[in-house]
């Protein structure tokens, strides 16, 4: 078990705590959420770097790395719905899809291969990661600034709504369409799975 495994395993054990303070109606615990939201996303980069600069790279990290992405991405996905920052439909439609290629990978591990995350889908996890940061700030400034009378438009109409709508959207496109390409590249484990 080297630093960079550690590191995955520790973005896993930080993402329910990130998503308890979240969904309290605290400050003070939104703040910490925020803050063990970007220490773990700062993990994934490190890991990786740590990863390939030290040469321990292992099938377990290749494996567990990706994973603890998609518990992270979801478990702040699910906390925004249940917040109603973000729309269901569209939180489900990313889930889903980082399931299937949790499947996939999985399936892949199974039969001895280990699928890489492509470029797009490196794109795909910084741009999701970018999104959930941008409505953490909004969270949280909302929560600090509106107490202290700051009754400004992005806080009191749907105008932040309407753009958070648009950027999930974007990234769901860009979620869905990294799927497609694993499921395109990889059809041979699935046609091995269907005879």
């Amino acid at each position: 078990m080297n630093l960079p495994n550690k590191l995955t395993i520790a973005r896993i054990i930080l993402a329910p705590f990130f998503m308890i303070f979240l969904l309290i109606d605290n400050i003070y615990l939104r703040y910490l959420a925020t803050l063990i939201f970007i220490v773990a996303a700062l993990t994934d980069v490190y890991d990786g770097y740590l990863a390939r600069k030290t040469g321990v790279t292992t099938g377990f990290g290749k494996f567990m790395d990706p994973l603890a992405d998609k518990v992270l991405v979801s478990t702040a996905f699910i906390s925004f719905v249940a917040l109603g920052y973000v729309q269901t439909w569209m939180v489900l439609i990313i889930i889903l899809r980082e399931f299937l290629v949790t499947g996939l990978r999985s399936l892949a591990a199974y039969k001895g291969v280990v699928i890489l995350p492509s470029y797009w889908a490196k794109w795909k996890t910084g741009c999701q990661m970018t999104v959930i940061i941008i409505i953490l700030v909004y969270i949280n400034l909302k929560s600090t600034l509106l107490p202290l009378g700051y009754n400004w438009s992005i806080f009191t109409t749907d105008s932040a709504f309407w753009a958070f709508d648009v950027m999930i959207f974007i990234t769901m496109l860009l979620t869905v369409g990294t799927g497609i390409d694993y499921l395109v590249k990889n059809a041979f484990l699935l046609k091995g799975v269907l005879k």
